[in-house]
């Protein structure tokens, strides 16, 4: 049996100076859990940065194979969790056990990823472009770049996938494979799931032999803003609402050394249904619809908040059986009191506006989140009104219905940044509305095709990021292989003696990457 210490974590130790004290909550019935959590102190924040600034140097400087065998072993220490765990998280998130033990599978999944993009080698970047001496009018002196480690890296984590995006979670991991030391502030939502990951990674930190600092996690509502302004700190990770999201952006742009902020924020990730996917199969889309809304109670961020058809009788008809398959859900349990009252405020604010219609789901009470569909006039995104493009995070969707194609495009066109955008066509459709790709490439980081967006693949290509407000910055994604380049710079050596140079540039090539070298890519030594 795992024994909750609520100790904050740093530089390979335990700490509890703090006299505010932090308890976990059973998500279903509010039940105060027995656990204790310290409140990190000011001085425990600064010194659990400084700790990761001080493992920066020689964590950094190992090989990637050696930070490669440490994800790995995060990943097996995280596979060996047990029932007990299961339980633990459960009862802090009201998530069902099928769904933490799926998402275990993903996040020690993630790690293995990116242990494997280590193993790969492109992360490197590496490009090389010799000496030419005799070129005229004047010689090229030798130049090779590769990338490395921002430095330490705060990671704040998701209520909403209390492991696959919190303290060994998609930041965590990008952040460890990039070279970077991870500072994590523990989510208030899921105390002690964030203190049974953490002890497993501090178990494969400990028996790979990784610097004492290489993870730290500090617990507190108050303690982000000291750790965003930290010196140390030279990024951050996050994943949660808007409003918090911009407010780590704006500290961190307000430092005397500004740092990125890589925060995945609002998204209410539109479905465009078109009009002969209606006709030959409207049903089927109507019920896969709605349990892509309800699906883990609607608290994905890739949940379906905007439905949008072009009106016709198989377009009415569709909305009607979407708001059946809706009344027949039942209400589900919340991640916690805060997120339900969230919810219940953004069905407020939809009921209360004159050009929005509840067509299915009772008004929300109690301590579950009742399901709901409401329809709008499309003048609230043709006139740029706010509340349309406002997330409610939990299992409602809205309905727009437009006059036709052009009046489509114009709604689409008044859309802020997505994570998502769907396209539920035939191929006549897609023949027909062929110009809406271009532009929903502009408004989005995942376009879809006669799919949901609930359910995110871990993988090479996949990208979870997408235009304001969606994140804070379009470059990225906090999913998928290539989040690891967030956490990362390209560094130029000029004429470096080879024995200088890092391993992905000698001429030697000993990890035996892929490099592009005077314009061609090769795995050859250099002669």
């Amino acid at each position: 049996m795992s024994v909750i210490l609520g100790h904050n974590y740093i530089g390979g130790g335990r700490s509890a100076a703090g006299d505010v004290i932090l308890y976990s909550v059973d998500a279903a019935n509010g039940e105060v859990l027995p656990h204790r959590f310290h409140q990190a102190t000011s001085d425990e924040v600064d010194a659990a940065a400084r700790a990761a600034a001080e493992a920066y140097p020689a964590y950094r400087s190992l090989s990637p194979e050696r930070r490669a065998e440490f994800l790995d072993a995060i990943a097996a220490e995280i596979d060996a969790l047990g029932d007990e765990f299961i339980a633990t998280v459960c009862r802090e998130t009201a998530l069902p056990t099928a769904r933490i033990q799926g998402e275990r599978a993903r996040t020690s999944n993630q790690l293995r990823l990116f242990a494997r993009v280590l193993r790969r080698g492109d992360f490197h970047g590496a490009r090389i472009d010799r000496a030419l001496p005799d070129r005229q009018p004047l010689p090229r002196p030798d130049l090779r770049q590769c990338r490395i480690g921002l430095g330490p890296v705060a990671v704040f984590g998701a209520s909403n996938f209390p492991l696959a995006f919190s303290t060994a979670g998609g930041d965590t991991a990008a952040a460890l494979a990039a070279g970077c030391p991870v500072v994590f502030k523990a989510h208030s939502g899921h105390l002690a799931t964030s203190e049974w990951v953490a002890d497993a990674l501090v178990r494969a930190a400990e028996r790979t032999g990784m610097p004492a600092g290489v993870f730290n996690m500090v617990y507190g509502g108050g303690v982000g803003e000291w750790l965003v302004k930290h010196p140390a700190i030279q990024a951050v990770g996050f994943t949660g609402s808007l409003r918090g999201g911009r407010a780590l952006c704006d500290m961190a742009a307000a430092r005397p050394q500004p740092i990125p902020v890589f925060a995945e924020m609002s998204s209410i990730n539109p479905v465009i249904v078109l009009p002969e996917a209606l006709k030959v199969r409207g049903e089927t889309i109507a019920a896969e619809l709605s349990a892509s809304v309800v699906l883990g109670c609607g608290q994905f961020c890739t949940n379906p908040g905007l439905v949008i058809g072009i009106r016709s009788p198989e377009f009415s008809a569709f909305v009607e059986r979407l708001a059946g398959h809706m009344a027949e859900q039942p209400p589900q349990a919340m991640l916690n009191a805060g997120t339900l009252a969230s919810y219940a405020q953004g069905l407020a604010r939809l009921q209360a506006h004159p050009s929005v219609t509840r067509l299915a789901g009772q008004a929300q009470q109690g301590n579950r989140a009742w399901p709901q569909v409401f329809k709008a006039d499309v003048r609230l995104l043709l006139e740029g009104d706010a509340l349309l493009q406002e997330e409610v995070f939990g299992p409602t969707t809205v309905v727009v219905e437009v006059d036709s194609a052009d009046q489509l495009r114009q709604a689409l066109l008044g859309l802020h940044g997505q994570l998502t955008a769907t396209l539920i066509a035939e191929p006549a459709d897609l023949e027909a509305f062929a110009t809406l790709v271009p532009l929903l490439e502009q408004k989005a980081g995942r376009l879809l095709l006669n799919g949901y967006p609930t359910g995110v693949e871990v993988c090479d290509a996949m990208v979870h990021g997408g235009p304001y407000p969606a994140t804070s910055d379009a470059r990225g994604t906090s999913v998928g292989s290539l989040a690891i380049e967030r956490f990362l710079r390209p560094v130029c050596y000029q004429n470096y003696p080879d024995a200088l140079l890092p391993d992905a540039l000698k001429n030697a090539n000993p990890l035996g990457i892929s490099r592009l070298v005077d314009g061609e890519n090769t795995r050859d030594p250099l002669l």
